[in-house]
């Protein structure tokens, strides 16, 4: 049984998050573990990556959060002739009016989904690195908010090198976390075939919270309690990517900011108002993974950054 909660509207925020992650387990079969994350990275007020290869349902993701919350969706392929005007809008010249009125681009909503973004040019990955982190964008002069909340799932394929571009570090580190779904098991496929038969799995997801309950529920995480010992904790881990022997660029203080609001989600998620280590700790590769750049050598003897990460956990005591 939950303890009492000291913030104001917990439980029911609680309640609706259970049921927003249950909803959407009717489509993402047997990854519970990644729509988890996804959502703490949702109330977290992040961004996700999803570094994957194609097929594994990372379309269907999306789609299903953005139906179990009711929130505007927009998805744009990316490819090299996508233009930043695609993204962010323009303005056109109305013969009628004889003023310049502006058109919205394709990220103008509450959930954007950048299918492949590394497929396309610098330009059009700073045009969203804008939008991703100032929440706004200014096209001749004038400011334009996007909505309230926003947030962007991006996927790219790690394999294959051909006509991408690689995400420069400043834009990976505006991605609170970055995930992997994976292939599914023999049973999970089966599942899967068996579920897609005869219809689509998405038109059974139901509405379960409004915009107003999502931010609700961002407002709460925020609120969740951290003592020194765990602020200590954080910074411990942080700085020990700093200064480990196979890394050559650790995590920023935004990193740190990102792996203490992750951990607020994990907490909220489990059903406590306080954070304890172990929500670090589980959210600490997601967090981090991406953010640090192994040196020469450590890439030349097939080290990974989650493996070098697991050891800075093992090291670093809560």
């Amino acid at each position: 049984m939950s303890t009492q909660k000291l913030i104001p509207n917990f439980d029911t925020c609680y309640e609706k998050a259970t049921a927003i992650f249950e909803e959407t387990r009717k489509v993402i079969l047997d990854k519970e573990t990644v729509l988890l994350k996804v959502l703490m990275t949702i109330l977290a007020k992040g961004h996700v990556l999803i570094d994957d290869v194609p097929g594994v349902g990372k379309t269907t993701l999306a789609l299903a959060f953005s139906k179990a919350l009711n929130l505007s969706y927009h998805r744009l392929q990316f490819t090299p002739d996508v233009l930043p005007s695609d993204i962010v809008g323009f303005s056109m010249y109305n013969k009628k009016t004889e003023e310049f009125e502006y058109r919205e681009g394709a990220a103008f909503c509450n959930l954007f989904l950048a299918d492949e973004i590394n497929r396309t040019s610098p330009k059009s990955q700073s045009a969203l690195l804008e939008l991703m982190e100032e929440g706004q964008v200014t096209i001749d002069g004038v400011t334009h908010y996007l909505p309230n909340p926003f947030f962007v799932i991006a996927t790219q394929n790690p394999i294959g090198s051909i006509g991408t571009q690689l995400l420069p570090e400043s834009q990976l580190d505006r991605f609170m976390s970055c995930l992997t779904m994976g292939y599914p098991s023999k049973t999970q496929e089966i599942n899967i075939l068996k579920g897609r038969n005869s219809t689509n799995p998405l038109h059974s997801v139901q509405q379960i919270a409004t915009i107003d309950d999502l931010l609700q529920m961002q407002d709460v995480v925020q609120q969740i309690y951290m003592n020194d010992p765990i602020y200590q904790y954080i910074i411990n881990l942080v700085d020990a990517t700093r200064n480990h022997p196979m890394i050559q660029i650790g995590v920023s203080p935004r990193g740190s900011l990102a792996l203490m609001n992750m951990a607020k989600a994990a907490a909220f998620l489990k059903d406590r108002d306080f954070v304890v280590p172990e929500d670090v700790k589980l959210v600490f590769s997601d967090v981090c993974a991406h953010r640090i750049i192994l040196d020469t050598r450590s890439k030349a003897s097939g080290v990974t950054h989650a493996q070098v990460l697991a050891q800075i956990l093992k090291t670093v005591n809560p």
